[in-house]
């Protein structure tokens, strides 16, 4: 069989380290009857080992050459390949308890966590690689230069642990930066969460969008409107500082006082 040559533009990066295939495999445990979709399968260093623990596995993987690669090596009855780009496909479709597994391209790394937010009701847990500097980012607490946009929208849904670096030499070709792997938990059905998302995601986004500069000066037009001191933002404070909490409160308070629309 020919070899498979990365791809550019779909940000391939072959894991081939036997130990770290295990450590992932450990991490994730899977039980045979699990529903486990793995987004990028590649060349199957992670489907093999998956398969040999699970009954069925799916398969989300965009390159059409890899996915006929694996519709050769397994049979259909234990992989269903989905021959699509996952950034448009609706995981929720797929059914409850589902367990998201893959070492996620970084070039879509950020936008595919957000799309599967949206299907997040349906998800028991998802264990990722991505480049370390993005965990680093979703795992980030206020006050450290890390925390961002993408700490407060992904840890207002979901639990987050950092598990392992991997070395770019586990990869063929190897990546010019760090790995590691991730594990998620959504919140449970009674977590804080904001009357409306919308109004959520817009007030992060903007409240980022100068994060050097004091969040009341950042977000001036709706300033008047916050309860600022009863949700404990002091006057000073910069995005960076405030808490996931305070960003919910912060987004209720705007839709209450009818600055933006609920």
């Amino acid at each position: 069989m020919s070899q498979h040559q990365a791809r550019k533009r779909f940000g391939q990066h072959f894991l081939t380290d036997e130990s770290v295939v295990d450590a992932i495999v450990r991490a994730i445990a899977p039980a045979r009857g699990d529903h486990v979709i793995e987004i990028g399968p590649g060349l199957s260093a992670l489907t093999r080992p998956l398969l040999d623990r699970l009954d069925r596995l799916t398969a989300v993987e965009i390159d059409r050459d890899l996915a006929a690669r694996l519709r050769r090596q397994y049979p259909a009855e234990r992989l269903e390949v989905v021959e699509a780009d996952a950034l448009t496909v609706d995981f929720a479709a797929f059914g409850d308890g589902l367990r998201v597994v893959g070492n996620l391209p970084y070039n879509i790394s950020s936008p595919l966590l957000f799309h599967l937010m949206g299907a997040a009701e349906q998800v028991r847990d998802q264990h990722f690689m991505l480049q370390r500097e993005v965990i680093d980012r979703m795992v980030a607490e206020p006050g450290s230069a890390d925390y961002g946009r993408l700490s407060v929208m992904l840890q207002s849904r979901y639990r987050m642990e950092k598990l392992f670096d991997v070395p770019p030499e586990a990869f063929d070709p190897p990546p010019r930066v760090v790995s590691a792997v991730v594990r998620m938990a959504p919140l449970p059905p009674e977590r804080p969460r904001p009357r409306s998302e919308a109004a959520f995601e817009q007030v992060v986004a903007r409240a980022f969008s100068q994060r050097r500069k004091m969040l009341r000066r950042v977000l001036a037009d709706w300033a008047p409107q916050v309860p600022w001191e009863a949700l404990g933002i002091a006057p000073t404070a910069r995005a960076e500082e405030v808490p996931v909490a305070a960003f919910i409160g912060l987004a209720d308070a705007l839709v209450e006082s009818g600055a933006l629309a609920g």
